[in-house]
């Protein structure tokens, strides 16, 4: 299934950072329902492979794809001043979750289960 919506494009000051977030969400393997849950609280979406999506929005982008198991991994850049409304979204999909913050260093700034 393709989710696609436009919604508000990451701003500029987050397009050279590297990777700074990632994370796991267990108990679910279609990556198309983790997408039509972002879009529904007004990211964008669109399909990035035959299973994956890029999912984004003003102060975050992350791909989402599946992994073994019933688990979606998601890893991308955040606004670390955002971190916690990620994490929140994630929170009310009623599933478990990890999600990570690395600096520009690469070392662990946060770690938050839900």
């Amino acid at each position: 299934m393709d989710i696609f919506a436009e919604g508000p494009e990451l701003d500029r000051q987050w397009l050279d950072l590297s990777n700074n977030a990632w994370g796991v969400l267990h108990g679910c393997h279609d990556t198309s329902v983790v997408a039509a849950r972002f879009v529904g609280a007004g990211w964008s979406s669109r399909s990035s492979s035959w299973y994956g999506y890029e999912l984004e929005t003003s102060w975050c982008q992350m791909e989402n794809d599946p992994i073994d198991g019933p688990k979606v991994l998601l890893n991308g850049v955040v606004d670390p001043a955002h971190l916690d409304d990620l994490s929140r979204l994630l929170g009310s999909f009623g599933l478990p979750y990890e999600l990570e913050l690395s600096d520009e260093h690469n070392a662990l700034v946060r770690e938050i289960r839900g």
